[in-house]
């Protein structure tokens, strides 16, 4: 059975990069898995990505021996469900702003004793190149959990969120928590409240043995908050990398009259 790098990292406190794949079209996945990140996040909460594309970039991305890890739309059993059963290596959840709501990802993700997910499929096993019956002896070692901190109330509560057992990681989604505060959404800023935020969150990472994560804008970032301790960093998307570089061909050229493109 393949092991999950990514978790191995995390747990040897290193740090993992990866990005966002928003496409709906395994194509980008296949691409981008050859360029060299640690894993790669389908999208499935802010996009039209369905849930058969996404077990088919899965499969693609897992077969390249990068980790295809998955944002579920919302924080219920059954999203997380269908993405770990069809060959997701780990989740991202959204919105976690409570201990509650850290105990029902982390028991949609884990079989028992650790958790409550239910028995089923093949996709899971095929995309770590073993058989269900290995599978379901070894996932809860494999699999990534990872809780998003993304509003002033997962702020406020991230000593009792952080508690909870079963957390691989606590991942700051930068543009919400700006937004939150009453700020307009931004990948990083001065504000005093965003600043103290992201310290707390990973001081009390630090704190329960959790690795801490954040979303950011480019690689110099991504390189100052590796130093700062940030371990599971996210940089932008793929649809952000070509938009980002097409703009800047374009605008060499004198083509588009300063148009800006989203970052994300």
């Amino acid at each position: 059975m393949k092991t999950n790098h990514v978790r191995v990292k995390l747990k040897r406190g290193e740090p993992s990069v990866g990005t966002w794949l928003t496409l709906p079209d395994p194509v980008a996945a296949r691409l981008m898995a050859r360029t060299g990140f640690d894993w790669l996040t389908v999208e499935l909460e802010h996009t039209p990505v369905n849930f058969e594309t996404a077990a088919n970039s899965f499969a693609i991305i897992a077969a390249s021996n990068v980790a295809p890890l998955a944002r579920v739309p919302w924080n219920t059993g059954e999203n997380i469900k269908r993405v770990l059963d069809t060959g997701a290596w780990g989740i991202v959840v959204p919105m976690v702003n409570s201990r509650a709501e850290a105990e029902a990802a982390v028991a949609a993700a884990r079989y028992a004793p650790q958790g409550q997910r239910s028995i089923g499929g093949q996709l899971h096993a095929a995309n770590f190149d073993t058989d269900p019956a290995t599978y379901y002896a070894r996932a809860n070692e494999q699999i990534l959990v990872v809780l998003m901190a993304e509003h002033v109330e997962a702020i406020e509560q991230a000593d009792e969120i952080l508690s909870v057992p079963g957390i691989d990681v606590i991942f700051i989604g930068p543009n919400d928590l700006h937004n939150s505060m009453g700020k307009p959404p931004a990948f990083d800023s001065e504000h005093k409240e965003f600043v103290d935020a992201v310290q707390h969150v990973l001081k009390t990472a630090r704190k329960h043995g959790v690795a801490a994560g954040i979303h950011v804008l480019d690689a110099a970032a991504a390189k100052r908050r590796m130093a700062e301790g940030f371990q599971f960093i996210a940089i932008t998307s793929e649809a952000g990398m070509m938009l980002s570089k097409a703009q800047e061909i374009a605008g060499a050229l004198g083509l588009g009259g300063g148009a800006t493109v989203a970052k994300y």
